[in-house]
Protein backbone atom coordinates (compact mmCIF):
# COMPACT_ATOMS: atom_id res chain seq x y z
CA UNK A 1 0.00 0.00 0.00
CA UNK A 2 2.94 2.39 0.41
CA UNK A 3 6.37 2.60 -1.18
CA UNK A 4 9.30 1.54 0.98
CA UNK A 5 12.73 0.40 -0.04
CA UNK A 6 14.90 -1.07 2.69
CA UNK A 7 17.74 -3.58 2.64
CA UNK A 8 18.44 -5.80 5.61
CA UNK A 9 21.31 -8.24 5.88
CA UNK A 10 20.37 -10.70 8.59
CA UNK A 11 23.97 -11.73 9.00
CA UNK A 12 24.78 -8.33 10.49
CA UNK A 13 22.45 -9.09 13.37
CA UNK A 14 24.89 -11.72 14.53
CA UNK A 15 28.05 -9.77 13.76
CA UNK A 16 28.85 -10.81 10.20
CA UNK A 17 29.61 -8.18 7.57
CA UNK A 18 27.42 -8.13 4.49
CA UNK A 19 30.03 -6.30 2.46
CA UNK A 20 32.39 -9.24 2.82
CA UNK A 21 30.04 -11.51 0.89
CA UNK A 22 30.18 -11.74 -2.91
CA UNK A 23 27.06 -10.65 -4.80
CA UNK A 24 26.40 -13.97 -6.54
CA UNK A 25 24.93 -16.94 -4.68
CA UNK A 26 25.95 -19.91 -6.76
CA UNK A 27 26.97 -22.10 -3.84
CA UNK A 28 28.17 -22.39 -0.25
CA UNK A 29 27.83 -19.49 2.18
CA UNK A 30 27.63 -16.77 -0.49
CA UNK A 31 24.95 -14.22 0.33
CA UNK A 32 21.49 -14.93 -1.08
CA UNK A 33 19.77 -11.74 -2.21
CA UNK A 34 16.00 -11.73 -1.73
CA UNK A 35 13.77 -8.94 -3.06
CA UNK A 36 10.25 -8.88 -1.59
CA UNK A 37 7.53 -7.13 -3.62
CA UNK A 38 4.53 -8.72 -1.89
CA UNK A 39 1.99 -5.91 -1.24
CA UNK A 40 0.97 -7.74 1.94
CA UNK A 41 4.48 -7.63 3.41
CA UNK A 42 4.41 -5.53 6.57
CA UNK A 43 7.13 -3.24 5.22
CA UNK A 44 4.97 -2.43 2.17
CA UNK A 45 1.56 -2.24 3.81
CA UNK A 46 -0.12 -0.58 6.79
CA UNK A 47 -0.82 -2.15 10.21
CA UNK A 48 -4.41 -0.94 10.36
CA UNK A 49 -6.18 -4.30 9.97
CA UNK A 50 -5.26 -6.67 12.76
CA UNK A 51 -3.71 -9.91 11.53
CA UNK A 52 -3.74 -8.87 7.89
CA UNK A 53 -1.12 -7.54 5.47
CA UNK A 54 1.68 -7.90 8.02
CA UNK A 55 3.61 -10.76 6.46
CA UNK A 56 6.98 -11.11 8.16
CA UNK A 57 9.50 -11.96 5.47
CA UNK A 58 12.43 -11.51 7.83
CA UNK A 59 11.31 -14.73 9.49
CA UNK A 60 11.31 -16.39 6.07
CA UNK A 61 14.84 -15.07 5.50
CA UNK A 62 16.05 -16.56 8.79
CA UNK A 63 14.46 -19.86 7.82
CA UNK A 64 16.14 -19.77 4.40
CA UNK A 65 19.51 -19.06 6.01
CA UNK A 66 19.24 -22.33 7.91
CA UNK A 67 17.95 -24.29 4.93
CA UNK A 68 20.51 -22.94 2.46
CA UNK A 69 23.46 -22.54 4.79
CA UNK A 70 24.06 -18.96 3.67
CA UNK A 71 23.27 -15.41 4.87
CA UNK A 72 20.21 -13.78 3.29
CA UNK A 73 20.04 -10.07 2.42
CA UNK A 74 16.44 -8.83 2.15
CA UNK A 75 15.17 -5.80 0.23
CA UNK A 76 11.57 -4.56 0.21
CA UNK A 77 10.24 -2.60 -2.74
CA UNK A 78 7.17 -2.22 -4.90
CA UNK A 79 9.50 -2.01 -7.92
CA UNK A 80 12.02 -4.62 -8.96
CA UNK A 81 13.73 -2.08 -11.19
CA UNK A 82 14.27 0.35 -8.28
CA UNK A 83 15.37 -2.40 -5.90
CA UNK A 84 17.99 -3.65 -8.33
CA UNK A 85 19.25 -0.12 -8.99
CA UNK A 86 19.20 1.32 -5.48
CA UNK A 87 19.52 -1.61 -3.13
CA UNK A 88 21.17 -4.73 -4.53
CA UNK A 89 23.78 -3.52 -7.03
CA UNK A 90 21.82 -5.23 -9.78
CA UNK A 91 22.04 -8.65 -8.14
CA UNK A 92 19.12 -10.86 -7.12
CA UNK A 93 18.61 -14.57 -6.42
CA UNK A 94 14.99 -14.74 -5.23
CA UNK A 95 12.05 -12.45 -5.96
CA UNK A 96 8.69 -12.82 -4.21
CA UNK A 97 5.79 -10.64 -5.29
CA UNK A 98 2.62 -10.27 -7.32
CA UNK A 99 3.30 -12.45 -10.34
CA UNK A 100 2.20 -10.07 -13.09
CA UNK A 101 4.19 -7.19 -11.59
CA UNK A 102 7.36 -9.26 -11.09
CA UNK A 103 7.22 -10.57 -14.66
CA UNK A 104 6.60 -7.08 -16.05
CA UNK A 105 9.45 -5.53 -14.05
CA UNK A 106 11.84 -8.38 -14.82
CA UNK A 107 11.34 -7.79 -18.54
CA UNK A 108 11.96 -4.06 -18.10
CA UNK A 109 15.11 -4.74 -16.09
CA UNK A 110 16.38 -7.46 -18.40
CA UNK A 111 16.52 -9.97 -15.54
CA UNK A 112 15.97 -13.66 -16.20
CA UNK A 113 13.71 -15.31 -13.61
CA UNK A 114 12.19 -18.78 -13.30
CA UNK A 115 9.02 -19.78 -11.52
CA UNK A 116 9.69 -21.52 -8.19
CA UNK A 117 6.48 -21.67 -6.13
CA UNK A 118 3.20 -19.91 -5.32
CA UNK A 119 2.31 -18.60 -1.86
CA UNK A 120 -1.13 -19.49 -0.58
CA UNK A 121 -3.19 -16.96 1.36
CA UNK A 122 -5.12 -17.49 4.58
CA UNK A 123 -7.84 -19.05 2.42
CA UNK A 124 -5.42 -21.60 1.01
CA UNK A 125 -5.64 -20.14 -2.50
CA UNK A 126 -2.89 -18.77 -4.70
CA UNK A 127 -4.95 -16.28 -6.67
CA UNK A 128 -6.59 -12.88 -6.37
CA UNK A 129 -9.00 -10.86 -8.53
CA UNK A 130 -10.05 -7.34 -9.37
CA UNK A 131 -13.08 -5.55 -7.95
CA UNK A 132 -14.94 -2.86 -9.87
CA UNK A 133 -16.30 -0.40 -7.33
CA UNK A 134 -18.59 2.62 -7.51
CA UNK A 135 -19.87 5.11 -4.97
CA UNK A 136 -22.39 3.47 -2.67
CA UNK A 137 -25.28 5.58 -3.95
CA UNK A 138 -24.58 4.79 -7.60
CA UNK A 139 -27.30 2.89 -9.45
CA UNK A 140 -24.99 0.47 -11.29
CA UNK A 141 -25.45 -3.19 -10.32
CA UNK A 142 -23.15 -5.01 -12.73
CA UNK A 143 -20.29 -4.51 -15.17
CA UNK A 144 -22.79 -4.15 -18.02
CA UNK A 145 -24.25 -1.07 -16.29
CA UNK A 146 -20.97 0.85 -16.57
CA UNK A 147 -21.35 1.98 -20.19
CA UNK A 148 -20.53 5.68 -20.34
CA UNK A 149 -18.77 5.68 -16.95
CA UNK A 150 -15.31 7.12 -16.40
CA UNK A 151 -13.42 4.04 -15.26
CA UNK A 152 -10.08 4.18 -13.45
CA UNK A 153 -7.96 1.09 -14.17
CA UNK A 154 -4.74 -0.04 -12.54
CA UNK A 155 -1.42 0.04 -14.40
CA UNK A 156 -0.74 -2.47 -17.16
CA UNK A 157 1.44 -4.67 -14.94
CA UNK A 158 -1.37 -5.18 -12.40
CA UNK A 159 -3.26 -7.92 -14.25
CA UNK A 160 -6.28 -7.98 -11.92
CA UNK A 161 -6.81 -4.23 -12.30
CA UNK A 162 -6.09 -3.98 -16.00
CA UNK A 163 -6.27 -6.91 -18.44
CA UNK A 164 -8.74 -8.94 -16.33
CA UNK A 165 -10.97 -5.89 -15.87
CA UNK A 166 -10.86 -5.03 -19.57
CA UNK A 167 -11.93 -8.58 -20.42
CA UNK A 168 -14.81 -8.44 -17.95
CA UNK A 169 -16.13 -5.12 -19.22
CA UNK A 170 -15.87 -6.12 -22.87
CA UNK A 171 -17.75 -9.33 -22.09
CA UNK A 172 -20.46 -7.13 -20.57
CA UNK A 173 -20.73 -5.09 -23.76
CA UNK A 174 -19.07 -1.97 -22.36
CA UNK A 175 -17.21 0.02 -25.01
CA UNK A 176 -13.86 1.30 -23.73
CA UNK A 177 -11.87 4.28 -24.98
CA UNK A 178 -8.67 3.68 -27.01
CA UNK A 179 -6.62 5.07 -24.11
CA UNK A 180 -7.61 3.81 -20.68
CA UNK A 181 -7.56 6.06 -17.62
CA UNK A 182 -5.05 4.52 -15.21
CA UNK A 183 -3.94 5.27 -11.66
CA UNK A 184 -0.98 3.87 -9.76
CA UNK A 185 -2.73 2.35 -6.75
CA UNK A 186 -6.06 1.23 -5.36
CA UNK A 187 -6.16 4.26 -3.05
CA UNK A 188 -5.92 6.64 -5.99
CA UNK A 189 -8.69 4.88 -7.89
CA UNK A 190 -11.12 4.78 -4.97
CA UNK A 191 -10.37 8.38 -4.03
CA UNK A 192 -10.81 9.53 -7.64
CA UNK A 193 -14.40 8.33 -7.88
CA UNK A 194 -15.30 9.71 -4.46
CA UNK A 195 -14.00 13.14 -5.49
CA UNK A 196 -15.95 13.25 -8.76
CA UNK A 197 -18.80 15.79 -8.95
CA UNK A 198 -22.18 14.41 -7.91
CA UNK A 199 -23.54 14.36 -11.44
CA UNK A 200 -20.67 12.39 -12.96
CA UNK A 201 -20.54 8.60 -13.12
CA UNK A 202 -17.32 6.87 -12.20
CA UNK A 203 -15.95 3.45 -11.31
CA UNK A 204 -12.55 2.17 -10.22
CA UNK A 205 -10.84 -1.20 -10.41
CA UNK A 206 -9.10 -2.23 -7.21
CA UNK A 207 -7.38 -5.41 -6.05
CA UNK A 208 -9.37 -7.85 -3.95
CA UNK A 209 -6.62 -7.98 -1.32
CA UNK A 210 -6.65 -4.18 -0.99
CA UNK A 211 -10.33 -3.74 -0.15
CA UNK A 212 -9.95 -4.35 3.63
CA UNK A 213 -7.02 -1.94 3.78
CA UNK A 214 -8.79 0.95 2.08
CA UNK A 215 -11.34 1.26 4.87
CA UNK A 216 -9.12 -0.15 7.62
CA UNK A 217 -6.42 2.46 7.01
CA UNK A 218 -8.92 5.28 6.63
CA UNK A 219 -8.21 5.97 2.95
CA UNK A 220 -11.89 5.46 2.15
CA UNK A 221 -14.72 6.17 4.63
CA UNK A 222 -16.54 3.01 5.68
CA UNK A 223 -19.46 2.29 3.41
CA UNK A 224 -18.44 4.89 0.82
CA UNK A 225 -17.82 2.44 -2.04
CA UNK A 226 -19.65 -0.64 -3.29
CA UNK A 227 -18.56 -3.57 -5.46
CA UNK A 228 -20.54 -4.14 -8.66
CA UNK A 229 -18.39 -6.78 -10.37
CA UNK A 230 -15.47 -9.15 -9.87
CA UNK A 231 -12.93 -10.14 -12.51
CA UNK A 232 -11.71 -13.67 -13.09
CA UNK A 233 -9.00 -14.90 -10.74
CA UNK A 234 -5.35 -14.35 -11.62
CA UNK A 235 -2.13 -15.56 -9.97
CA UNK A 236 -1.09 -13.65 -6.85
CA UNK A 237 2.11 -13.88 -4.79
CA UNK A 238 4.75 -15.97 -6.51
CA UNK A 239 8.39 -16.83 -5.80
CA UNK A 240 10.93 -16.70 -8.62
CA UNK A 241 14.61 -17.68 -8.72
CA UNK A 242 17.29 -16.14 -10.89
CA UNK A 243 18.13 -17.85 -14.16
CA UNK A 244 21.81 -17.37 -13.47
CA UNK A 245 21.85 -19.60 -10.41
CA UNK A 246 23.20 -23.12 -10.67
CA UNK A 247 20.45 -25.70 -11.16
CA UNK A 248 21.30 -27.31 -7.82
CA UNK A 249 20.95 -24.00 -6.00
CA UNK A 250 17.64 -23.23 -7.68
CA UNK A 251 16.31 -26.60 -6.58
CA UNK A 252 17.55 -26.05 -3.00
CA UNK A 253 15.65 -22.76 -2.84
CA UNK A 254 12.53 -24.29 -4.35
CA UNK A 255 12.63 -27.23 -1.93
CA UNK A 256 13.09 -24.90 1.03
CA UNK A 257 10.07 -22.82 0.00
CA UNK A 258 7.86 -25.88 -0.48
CA UNK A 259 8.86 -27.12 2.98
CA UNK A 260 7.39 -24.02 4.65
CA UNK A 261 4.10 -25.91 4.93
CA UNK A 262 5.69 -28.05 7.67
CA UNK A 263 6.53 -24.96 9.78
CA UNK A 264 3.41 -23.70 11.62
CA UNK A 265 5.17 -20.70 13.17
CA UNK A 266 6.49 -19.51 9.83
CA UNK A 267 3.12 -20.02 8.16
CA UNK A 268 1.55 -17.82 10.84
CA UNK A 269 4.17 -15.14 10.23
CA UNK A 270 3.52 -15.26 6.48
CA UNK A 271 -0.28 -15.31 6.88
CA UNK A 272 -0.54 -18.45 4.76
CA UNK A 273 -2.63 -21.57 5.15
CA UNK A 274 -0.62 -24.03 3.08
CA UNK A 275 2.70 -22.23 2.68
CA UNK A 276 4.27 -22.27 -0.78
CA UNK A 277 2.90 -24.76 -3.29
CA UNK A 278 4.03 -25.92 -6.71
CA UNK A 279 1.65 -24.64 -9.36
CA UNK A 280 3.07 -23.99 -12.79
CA UNK A 281 1.96 -20.68 -14.34
CA UNK A 282 -0.35 -22.46 -16.76
CA UNK A 283 -2.05 -24.46 -14.00
CA UNK A 284 -3.08 -21.56 -11.79
CA UNK A 285 -6.66 -20.36 -12.09
CA UNK A 286 -10.21 -20.95 -11.00
CA UNK A 287 -9.98 -24.74 -11.32
CA UNK A 288 -6.95 -24.86 -9.04
CA UNK A 289 -8.66 -22.57 -6.56
CA UNK A 290 -11.76 -24.75 -6.56
CA UNK A 291 -9.65 -27.77 -5.68
CA UNK A 292 -7.88 -25.85 -2.92
CA UNK A 293 -11.17 -24.61 -1.51
CA UNK A 294 -12.33 -28.20 -1.01
CA UNK A 295 -9.36 -28.73 1.31
CA UNK A 296 -10.32 -25.83 3.57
Amino acid sequence: MRMLLVSICLATLVGAACAAEPASSAAGSTTVRLIVMDPLAKELSCPCVQGYAQRDYLQLARYLEKQLGAPVAVSFSESLVKALKNDTDGQVDIVIGKRSVVEYDAQRAGVGLRYAASLTGKDGLTTQYGLIVVRTGDQAQSAADLAGYKIFFGPEEAEEKHAAAVALLKAGGVALPPKLETVAGCEEGATAILEMPAGEKGAAVISSYARPLLEGCGTVPKGAIRTVAETGRVPFVTAFVADGLAAERREQIRAALLAVDANPELKLALETKRGFVDESPLAVGTATDAEAAKKK
